[in-house]
């Protein structure tokens, strides 16, 4: 073996030095055995070393591959502690440190000590203090206010707080002169450090049916609640509240309250705010979730908290109908319950008579959705019960909620109701997809009419150019008949240029020739001069039998588009050869409410009374920025609330030809600029306004700021619209008006609201109404949150409209 080893070492050695074969086989000859022994113990020493310095490298790269996997956490950790939290990040943190606080106040099934150990906190003031800077988007590391939270904890602790003096009343200069009283900063500050304290006792306790001013229940998922769980019924109904909340009111809201929360401190504080009139807990009046001034703070939680009664007797009414009721009822595609079915059981043999009461309401369904004071009710069943059902609901609202409910809209049939039913500013309407006969009925009438469109077009263009080569010929004969040489006068000419003042020019003459020839057609009575081209001048000259031809072509044309015939009342009513289910035969369409939408666009001058996109007066002093982002903010605004309707095309076609065109001609306007060279200089794609309906609606809808709860009254905010009052004056400098901001205004701004609509309103893209008082008045804004007002990522209860009184 050594013998074998020593010679291997040797070749290897060999090899090494570069050693040729036949050398090799020659040293090979003339070595000893002691020899071959020594070398083979020197490669076997060798192999050792490479094999250890192998091991070691691998031992390394294992301990490296270690270390990196061990530091990927803290890799991770630090990259994440480097990315800026975002503005909804902030709130959910802030909300999560006031939540453990409550929840440690929480024995014995009851809230205790909210008041003194959760409001009257320094922390807690503070947190609201930078839940107010966020809702004004406005960054927490920026300079603050010079407030002392400790001193004002101490003064909320011993009752020394003064609502009074921390509120700002405002009259209108209108003739009713009303009054609207809204909270200064620190009232403001201590408000929504109990709106934030109540979110978290009554949040998990608020039934499926209420939406708004809720974690992940706002416009949207009420409108598919609507849609999509509710379905097609047979008969709806609103309920329109409207009540000012008195001291009956207040009185019941207290009651509720100490169901949960057993705090003296903290009912008293709100009573005092009712006494002051700073709680604006106003049900109906106005559309609510628009983020108006008029709306409180506190209104949201504890609208939700009073009606929340309503809520519940909405599932008691359930239980009455549809857990009595028999399975085979008119509901047919309800499916059977264990449940339903046990409890029919344990009454009939309890008491028949029960039964026999709720008998008439068997295969009834009831379904409901609130948003806020918007109710909705939708009933499967006959009329009488449905009609019963209302009348339930109704005298609970008014006799044991102690609200005045209005009857403006009676009970209607869902199938007969072409036209929908409002709820949260759309439209809810019920439609029925035609058979596949009826719409091949429809696309034969589409072809005939664009057929007859198309050769209405041609002939109008022919016709037009016709009158024109006659205007051209008229004038060449007016001018050659001038020359004498050429001896091209006729006999008319020379009479007609007898009528012609001395010195008077060729074009001129033929100007005050045309306009005696209008007068004597009555030109006015037409719409356009294509028009009168084409009927006075070519079509005259035309062979009548071509005239006849096209003319009876398009009455032809005219009367099968507009008119059914018997063949399609019968294929109407003719029984289909694939007829649908039942459950498919109707669906729930959601649609935005267009001609609001327009009359709203003629409101603020965007269009004109025929439709056409126009410039905007009041935005042309502002700067190139503001102005688009003010039409950038409408286009925005649109994308979240209607992006999911049916009737989006509609919306798109609005975008690219109003709000695009509009925003083209006022800066054209304020550059006095052709509309292409604005065009080509401000890039509006880059901010948000489209150039085709071709868009891509996932990349353009703004983030996940569509938490209700923490977003509340922006998320849904309407655009206003201000005016430059006076620029900056050197004498007096003031700061921002958005709470929380410390920047100065360089501008003076007038609000323009130009609609007040009544409860429950429509959704525009607009602001829906505002008090009179606050209409026209002047407020002082920095750049940045003029364009955060425009953009909607602020609302007006943002502003402080009493900062100058400060």
């Amino acid at each position: 073996m050594w013998i074998g080893a020593g010679r291997r070492g040797a070749a290897c050695l060999l090899r090494r030095i570069n050693v040729s074969p036949s050398q090799t086989a020659m040293l090979h000859a003339g070595m000893s055995t002691a020899t071959r022994r020594n070398c083979a113990a020197n490669f076997m020493l060798e192999e050792l070393e490479d094999v250890g310095e192998s091991m070691s490298q691998a031992k390394s790269s294992v301990m490296s591959l270690a270390k990196s996997l061990a530091c990927l956490p803290d890799e991770f950790l630090a990259s994440k502690e480097k990315r800026p939290l975002t503005r909804m990040e902030h709130k959910r943190h802030i909300e999560l440190g006031i939540k453990k606080r409550v929840k440690a106040q929480y024995s014995n099934g009851k809230y205790h000590g909210l008041m003194s150990k959760v409001v009257a906190n320094a922390d807690t003031l503070h947190d609201s203090y930078d839940m107010i800077r966020l809702n004004s988007n406005i960054m927490l590391t920026s300079k603050k206010d010079d407030i002392c939270f400790s001193s004002l904890a101490e003064q909320l602790a011993r009752g020394e707080f003064e609502v009074q003096s921390n509120a700002l009343s405002i009259a209108a200069k209108t003739k009713c002169k009303d009054c609207l009283v809204l909270p200064k900063l620190k009232l403001r500050i201590v408000q929504e450090a109990i709106r934030l304290v109540l979110e978290v006792v009554y949040r998990p306790h608020f039934s499926k049916i209420s939406h708004g001013c809720r974690s992940g229940r706002g416009q949207i998922s009420a409108l598919n609640y609507v849609g999509k769980e509710i379905g097609v019924r047979d008969w709806w109904f609103r309920l329109f509240i409207n009540k000012e909340a008195d001291q009956r009111v207040l009185s019941k809201l207290m009651s509720e309250m100490k169901d949960k929360i057993e705090d003296s401190e903290l009912l008293s504080f709100i009573q005092s705010m009712f006494d002051a009139r700073v709680l604006n807990l106003v049900f109906g009046s106005f559309p609510k979730g628009h983020g108006l001034p008029q709306e409180g703070v506190l209104s949201p939680i504890l609208m939700n908290i009073y009606l929340d009664n309503f809520d519940h007797e909405v599932f008691g009414m359930c239980m009455r109908y549809e857990g009595l009721g028999t399975e085979t009822g008119d509901w047919k595609d309800a499916q059977s319950s264990k449940l339903r079915g046990w409890i029919r059981k344990q009454i009939k043999e309890s008491d028949d008579k029960s039964v026999d009461q709720v008998n008439d309401g068997a295969g009834t369904r009831i379904s409901a959705c609130r948003y806020m004071d918007e109710i909705f009710v939708a009933v499967s069943g006959s009329k009488d019960t449905a009609t019963k059902i209302k009348a339930e609901i109704v005298s609970h609202l008014k006799n044991t909620l102690n609200l005045d409910v209005e009857d403006r809209m009676d009970l209607s049939a869902i199938r007969e109701n072409s036209h929908g039913i409002q709820f949260v500013g759309t439209v809810v309407r019920l439609t029925t997809p035609a058979s596949v006969e009826l719409r091949a009925v429809h696309k034969l009438k589409d072809k005939v009419r664009l057929f007859a469109s198309q050769k209405q077009e041609i002939w109008d263009a022919m016709t037009l150019r016709i009158g024109k080569k006659w205007l051209a010929y008229g004038l060449r004969r007016i001018k050659e008949s001038e020359i004498e040489q050429l001896g091209l006068s006729t006999p008319l000419l020379d009479h007609i240029s007898q009528f012609r003042k001395d010195g008077m020019k060729t074009d001129h003459w033929f100007k005050s020739l045309l306009k005696i020839w209008m007068q004597d057609v009555n030109a006015k009575i037409e719409s356009s001069e294509e028009v009168l081209l084409s009927k006075y001048i070519a079509e005259p000259a035309l062979p009548q039998d071509l005239h006849d031809a096209f003319y009876d072509f398009q009455k032809q044309a005219n009367e099968y588009v507009s008119s059914e015939t018997a063949a399609i009342v019968e294929l109407l009513h003719r029984p289909c050869s694939h007829p649908k289910p039942s459950t498919q035969g109707a669906v729930t369409r959601l649609e935005a409410p267009m001609n609001s939408i327009k009359r709203s666009l003629h409101r603020y001058g965007l269009i004109n009374l025929e439709g056409f996109p126009r410039h905007v007066c009041m935005l042309m002093l502002q700067d190139d920025e503001l102005i688009i982002s003010w039409f950038a903010g409408l286009v925005r605004r649109w994308l979240k609330w209607y992006s999911k309707l049916d009737n989006f095309g509609d919306i798109k076609l609005l975008m690219v030809e109003c709000v695009r065109k509009s925003c083209i001609r006022t800066l054209a306007a304020k550059h006095r600029m052709h509309e292409v060279l604005v065009e080509k200089k401000f890039e509006l794609e880059q901010h948000g306004i489209p150039l085709t309906e071709d868009m891509d609606t996932d990349d353009t809808v703004m983030e996940s700021d569509d938490d209700e709860s923490l977003m509340f009254g922006i998320s849904g905010s309407g655009l206003c619209l201000l005016s430059l009052s006076r620029v900056k004056v050197p004498a007096r400098v003031f700061n921002c008006f958005v709470m929380g901001c410390t920047m100065a205004s360089p501008s003076m701004y007038t609000l323009h609201v130009k609609e007040r609509q009544r409860f429950p309103g429509w959704r525009t893209g607009f602001a829906t109404s505002i008090h009179p008082s606050l209409h026209g008045r002047r407020i002082g804004l920095c750049s940045q949150h003029v364009k955060d007002l425009y953009l909607g990522n602020i609302s007006l209860q943002n502003v402080e409209f009493g900062a100058l009184s400060r």
